[in-house]
């Protein structure tokens, strides 16, 4: 079955097929780095490495750039305003430069611990300059943009299908409404490719002139064109992502290239919380730590944030967190549970093996069918019945155990494998059966101990004694 995927330009959905066969080449637009990333920044950016992994299971290689703005993102995400990170220096009495980093190395601690995989480049918009200026310069030889003083303008005029990702029409991007008024451009819908501003802190000499930075969109293709070519399969994004960005991407790198630029574009909806937009008022913008002081692990968050459609609005209230930490210790008992049927030696060992392989075909149809996450979990769950019905034969509960693994792994939630081997586990909970059953108390509550500190958690069932890594 092929891997098809609602396409936010067409607004269908559509057979993912990749420029060269095999190969992905896949831009995913990271944080501003101004403030620690909150949950719902860390939606978008999960749909992306959850993507990523559904790619790679079903064979493609995957070429990933994740870029890192640190410079020309304007509060208003259009051409006025100020530089959101030179505002976060001011407030704080510190350089850009330094709120740059402070902030970026925050996100990459932050995104390690859900398990993100390493993309192919992180890139920082301030180490793609010249290449900026030499998109510039093209846009302006090719008649696409116009300089005025020390501003570079791009002039939707000359791209005429312009609009066709968000549905803004330009007749309907007039002043006063969805932009600001600005005499300099043609168009009041014309969008920055180059800032001129001696306050600016953060300034580079070109031949636009000597205090000149960059556009926020500009950015994005520059760094998508140097690191993945001029053509690429997919880019992934929030919903807030659409307009102007990545409208604007689309019409300032096809005029350069003169070919398409991005096959699929992939958005993800907003993270509602308590069903409302985050707000600082009411106290709800929650980071990693925030969720971490409340009992809850990355991984458990991460499962958390993934578990629903990405193209569906998700709610997040600690209720909804304590269910999805339920779910996935069910997922984890179920790895144990077919863990010990693996090892058994009693009755058919192929029983269970036709459950197997419908699990595995309605996990891969859902994850084929744009990703669709709460489908795939729901298809795993009547391996979680045959478990506990002790219904599996060792040969099926094999196969059950490395398929659930390879789809754990999909979705960032494979279980750790680093305190102690399984051999070793399994000698302390037969040690701790076989004091339970003297009647040592105390030397069972002794590995009991020990197994907790090892990160491993032992239920006692009707069937024996289970363990799972926390």
């Amino acid at each position: 079955m092929s891997f098809n995927v609602y396409n936010s330009l067409s607004k269908t959905k559509e057979p993912f097929r990749p420029l060269e066969d095999g190969v992905v080449r896949m831009y995913n637009c990271g944080p501003t780095v101004y403030n620690r990333q909150h949950i719902g920044n860390f939606r978008s950016f999960l749909f992306a490495d959850t993507l990523r992994r559904w790619l790679e299971y079903s064979g493609y290689e995957v070429r990933q750039v994740m870029n890192i703005t640190d410079v020309g993102h304007l509060l208003d995400d259009q051409d006025e305003g100020e530089d959101k990170i030179e505002a976060q220096a001011k407030r704080t009495q510190k350089s850009p430069k330094e709120i740059a980093d402070e902030y970026a190395q925050m996100f990459l601690e932050d995104i390690a611990q859900f398990g993100v995989l390493e993309p192919l480049a992180r890139p920082r918009a301030t180490e793609y300059i010249p290449e900026m200026v030499e998109m510039v310069e093209g846009l302006i030889a090719k008649g696409n943009a116009y300089q005025v003083g020390g501003d570079v303008y791009f002039d939707v005029a000359s791209f005429p299908p312009y609009g066709r990702l968000s549905g803004n029409r330009v007749e309907d991007l007039v002043a006063g409404a969805r932009i600001d008024v600005n005499e300099d451009k043609r168009h009041p819908a014309d969008f920055a490719l180059w800032k001129s501003d001696p306050r600016h802190l953060m300034k580079w000499e070109t031949v636009f002139g000597p205090d000149g930075f960059p556009g926020w969109h500009i950015e994005c293709s520059a760094m998508a064109r140097k690191l993945l070519g001029d053509r690429i399969d997919v880019h992934t994004g929030g919903e807030d992502n659409v307009f102007p960005h990545h409208e604007c991407e689309i019409a300032q790198t096809e005029c350069f290239t003169g070919a398409p630029f991005a096959t699929y574009w992939m958005h993800a909806k907003f993270l509602q919380v308590d069903g409302g937009k985050m707000s600082k008022s009411l106290g709800n913008v929650y980071t990693i730590d925030d969720v971490k002081e409340k009992g809850y692990d990355p991984r458990q968050l991460r499962y958390a944030l993934i578990r629903g459609h990405y193209r569906t609005p998700l709610n997040f209230t600690w209720e909804s967190m304590k269910g999805a930490a339920a779910e996935l210790d069910n997922l984890d008992d179920l790895l144990a549970l077919l863990q010990r049927a693996a090892e058994g030696a009693d009755g058919d060992p192929g029983a269970g093996a036709e459950l197997v392989q419908e699990a595995q075909a309605g996990f891969e149809a859902a994850m084929n069918d744009d990703l669709n996450v709460s489908q795939a979990l729901a298809a795993l769950l009547p391996l979680r019945r045959q478990a506990l019905e002790n219904a599996f034969g060792s040969e099926a509960a094999k196969d059950a155990l490395a398929f659930l693994e390879r789809a754990m792994a999909v979705f960032g939630i494979a279980r750790e494998q680093d305190a102690g081997s399984d051999a070793e586990i399994d000698a302390l909970v037969a040690a701790r059966t076989q004091a339970r059953a003297d009647k040592d108390w105390a030397e069972s509550d002794r590995i009991r101990d020990e197994l907790a500190a090892l990160g491993i958690e032992v239920k006692d069932t009707a069937g024996g004694a289970t363990w799972r890594r926390k």
